[in-house]
């Protein structure tokens, strides 16, 4: 058994939940699911940023304290979360007590060995991206919202110093940063020269204590990032830190790259930290060729999806419909045909013509594969393919794969016309080997739509849960021994009229 500890990054609370946040959350939930099919020991953090200016604005904005409007903000994930079956195994808040000390020992650690100074900023503050920029962010549009300019005297970590640690790491750790495109961006801002950076302020008291100087607070982010440390037990406990941590993979998008792969690892250097994350960057869910914003006012909600589609064919579309990497235009029209094509007709069609045919043909008991049968290599070269893609974090293509076996059964099962066949052993082959198909592709399917794999498993004849399984060996072929009970039910994804 390996252990996978898997991040999302954790979100701001000065606004609700909306499709971008799920595409993140969603993809992460999927692929853990995948790796406990594998057996694996997984933990799954998600979670909330809850300190800041930006926050303390909403607040005072929305006639709250910074406390109370972080309270109902992260309940409001929290909620969305559980809407859209996330099966987190940590949710933390940045406001939590643990983390405070862990945030506390970690930058104390930094301090102690020498990477932070006092110093004096003066410079441009963007509070919208909760961030210190230049002119030349501002010229150049890579800042969001309008800056202050800000001078105030407070601690600067050493950055520039690991600019060659970093480069180090990127020799020796080739994989550090998948997909490559936004490894190279990483890379060149690295060779583009490292400015040491602020971490503290004085003029925010909505935030966590310096504890070397109690009249100064950690700037957001350097708080917000050691929160992947805290889940895993930084400080807290040293014997779970040191057997989860080199399990660590970030999920995050690409807008924090320079956080998440520059500032964050040499933050760990700093703090003596060995084992560095893996990190998965994903790109941009675009609505109408724009990210979505609060300040755009085309930010949809998970729940807007799933009246229509359910939660399972919410899941699926978005993590079928996006490839891993690049930027992606989401629409409600690409939903609704992939929802139609491959719930609706591939699997959900194809499961109840084989119940209807295995009643009329079977006496509704499901005969066993066919271990010779013609589908047996397909399915095994799309559970391969399914495989490697999961592990790359391409859950796009990983599902391709997994509706390639679906598609052949289908193709299969019309050319063979087992509604025309006498009872016996051809019709018994035909419906044993579509069975044993729907049984490999439910399990597949199930990180992407576990309460609908869980029926079609039901009616299929099986015992448990599509979830339990373990693979490799449940995607063998030979799995369906027949013999019991196959269930007609109601359509799994009930048709949507385009009207």
């Amino acid at each position: 058994m390996s252990r996978f500890y898997l991040t999302t990054p954790i979100f701001y609370v000065n606004d609700a939940p909306h499709l971008g946040h799920a595409y993140t959350t969603v993809t992460a939930d999927a692929v853990c699911r995948w790796q406990r099919l594998l057996g694996n020991d997984v933990v799954f953090m998600t979670g909330t940023d809850e300190h800041g200016l930006k926050v303390q604005r909403a607040a005072e904005a929305n006639g709250l304290t910074p406390q109370e409007q972080a309270d109902q903000t992260s309940e409001r994930f929290r909620d969305a979360w559980d809407h859209i079956n996330i099966a987190y195994d940590d949710y933390i808040r940045t406001t939590e007590p643990r983390h405070h000390a862990s945030v506390r020992a970690f930058m104390q650690r930094c301090y102690d060995n020498g990477h932070i100074y006092k110093g004096t900023y003066d410079g441009l503050y963007s509070v919208s991206d909760e961030a210190y920029v230049t002119q030349a962010d501002v010229d150049e549009g890579r800042v969001s919202g309008p800056v202050e300019r800000m001078t105030e005297e407070n601690y600067f970590f050493k950055l520039s110093e690991f600019a060659e640690p970093l480069l180090e790491w990127f020799e020796r750790e080739p994989e550090n940063i998948t997909p490559t495109r936004y490894r190279n961006e990483a890379l060149g801002i690295i060779k583009g020269g490292l400015a040491d950076v602020s971490v503290t302020r004085t003029s925010l008291d909505w935030g966590i204590r310096v504890p070397w100087d109690e009249s100064q607070v950690f700037y957001v982010w350097y708080d917000a990032l050691i929160n992947y440390a805290t889940v895993a037990g930084y400080d807290g406990d040293p014997d779970r830190f040191a057997a989860w941590w080199p399990a660590t993979r970030h999920l995050l998008g690409k807008d924090i790259i320079r956080f998440h792969c520059v500032y964050w690892p040499a933050m760990l250097m700093a703090a003596g930290v060995k084992d560095l994350p893996k990190f998965h960057v994903h790109g941009w869910l675009l609505i109408g060729g724009e990210k979505m914003s609060k300040s755009k006012l085309n930010q949809i909600s998970p729940e807007n999806m799933t009246e229509e589609f359910g939660v399972d064919g919410f899941r699926y579309a978005m993590l079928r419909d996006t490839s891993f990497g690049p930027d992606n235009d989401f629409s409600y029209e690409a939903l609704l045909s992939r929802y139609t094509s491959d719930l609706a007709n591939a699997f959900g069609n194809l499961l109840g013509r084989v119940a209807a045919v295995v009643e009329s043909k079977a006496g509704g008991i499901g005969p066993a594969a066919s271990p010779d049968s013609p589908l047996r290599e397909s399915t095994a070269a799309a559970y391969e393919a399914a495989s490697k893609a999961w592990e790359q974090v391409q859950p796009s293509v990983a599902l391709d794969a997994t509706w390639q076996i679906l598609r052949d059964a289908n193709e299969y099962f019309q050319r063979m016309e087992p509604w025309k066949l006498p009872e016996g052993n051809e019709v018994n082959a035909v419906l044993g080997d579509t069975l044993e198909c729907l049984r490999i592709a439910t399990i597949l399917a199930s990180p992407a739509i576990p309460d609908a794999a869980a029926v079609a498993w039901q009616r299929i004849g099986m015992t448990g849960n599509p979830a339990d399984q373990r693979l490799p060996e449940a995607a063998e072929w030979g799995g369906y021994g027949g013999g019991t009970q196959v269930i007609r039910g109601d359509p799994l994804f009930p048709r949507i009229s385009s009207d």
